[in-house]
C-alpha cells in the first residue's frame, strides 16, 4: 500500500457490500449510496484498489458515545439516524465507521489519499442522532489516529449543513490535536460561493502541520439540492481540486468520504462523487 499523495497509482478504498444497506426506510439515500458509488467507480476508467476492513465494535464506539445510547441503538431499542429501528441499518453502522476509520489510519501510515465511501456522521452527538447521522466515524477516526500516535489531525467538513455533532464531541472529548473546520457555520449561498472557493486555499493551507485530513467532500452544498443549493458542478468540482492540490503541496495525505447529497436524479449526486475521486488521484483536467 505504498503511494504519494495526489499520485496516479491507484485509489484505495475502504469498501465491504456489508456498510450498504437496500430499501432503507429514510428520505435519505445515504445507507444505499456506498454500493451505487463503487459499481460507478468499476465502471469508470479511473485507477481503484478496493480492501476489505474490519468493522467497528460495541466498545469502539463507546469511545466516543454514551455507552447506553450505542447499546440502544446496536440492539434496535433505539431508533437510528434516519429514524427506524431496522436491524440492517444498525449492522451496517459497525461497517459504516469501520471504513472510515480503516482509510483514516491507512492514509496515516502510508501517506496517501484514501476513500471511504461512507456518509451520516457529522450530527452524531454524544447521546443523540441527529440528520441522518448515528455514529460520528469522524471523531472516532480521529480517536483511533490519535491512539495510534498521530499528533494533529486535520477534520475540513465540507458538507452544506453544520457539524454540531462533531463541534460537540471534539469539546466533550477535549480533543485539542484536532483542527476542524465545519462548511455549514458560513451560510454559503449561490451570491457568496464565488467569494468561499476564493477563501478556500487559505482554509486549507491552514492545516498545515497536521498528519492526515479527514474529508467531508459533501455532494449536498450543489445548488439544485432540495437540502443544500449553493455551487454549481464545476464549483465543486473546483472546491475539491484546491482541497486535494493543496493538501498534495503540504504533503498531507486525505482519507475523504461522502456525507449528504440529496439532488435527484441522483446520478448527479454520484457524478460529484466521482468528481471527487479523480481530484483525489491528481486528475484535474477537464472531463
Amino acid at each position: 500500500m505504498s503511494g504519494s499523495n495526489g499520485s496516479n497509482q491507484g485509489l484505495k478504498i475502504y469498501y465491504n457490500p456489508k456498510q450498504t444497506v437496500k430499501g432503507n426506510q429514510s428520505f435519505s439515500p445515504s445507507a444505499g449510496k456506498p454500493a451505487l458509488l463503487m459499481e460507478a467507480l468499476r465502471a469508470s476508467d479511473l485507477p481503484i484498489e478496493v480492501l476489505n476492513f474490519d468493522p467497528m465494535t460495541n466498545a469502539d464506539l463507546k469511545m466516543v458515545h454514551e455507552a447506553a445510547f450505542v447499546d440502544g441503538i446496536l440492539s434496535c431499542r433505539r431508533a437510528n439516524g434516519f429514524g427506524n429501528r431496522l436491524p440492517s441499518v444498525a449492522e451496517s453502522l459497525l461497517w459504516t465507521t469501520g471504513s472510515f476509520v480503516a482509510a483514516s489510519l491507512a492514509a496515516w501510515q502510508f501517506k496517501e489519499n484514501t476513500c471511504s465511501p461512507t456518509s451520516g456522521f457529522h450530527h452524531a452527538h454524544y447521546d443523540a442522532c441527529g440528520g441522518f447521522c448515528t455514529f460520528n466515524g469522524l471523531v472516532l477516526a480521529a480517536m483511533k489516529l490519535i491512539e495510534s500516535g498521530a499528533n494533529k489531525i486535520g477534520i475540513l467538513d465540507n458538507d452544506q449543513h453544520y457539524g454540531d455533532g462533531t463541534v460537540n464531541l471534539l469539546h466533550k472529548h477535549q480533543l485539542a490535536q484536532v483542527q476542524h473546520y465545519t462548511f455549514g457555520a458560513n451560510r454559503v449561498i449561490e451570491s457568496t460561493s464565488e467569494a468561499w472557493l476564493r477563501r478556500l486555499p487559505e482554509i486549507v493551507y491552514s492545516f498545515k502541520g497536521c498528519e492526515v485530513l479527514l474529508y467531508q467532500a459533501g455532494a449536498d452544498p450543489y445548488i439544485r439540492d432540495p437540502l443544500g443549493g449553493a455551487l454549481t458542478l464545476d464549483q465543486l468540482k473546483r472546491r475539491d481540486e484546491i482541497v486535494f492540490g493543496i493538501a498534495g503541496e503540504l504533503k498531507i495525505p486525505v482519507a475523504w468520504n461522502l456525507a449528504g447529497g440529496y439532488t435527484e436524479p441522483f446520478a448527479e449526486v454520484i457524478k460529484i462523487h466521482l468528481n471527487t475521486a479523480r481530484a483525489s488521484l491528481g486528475i484535474f483536467e477537464s472531463e
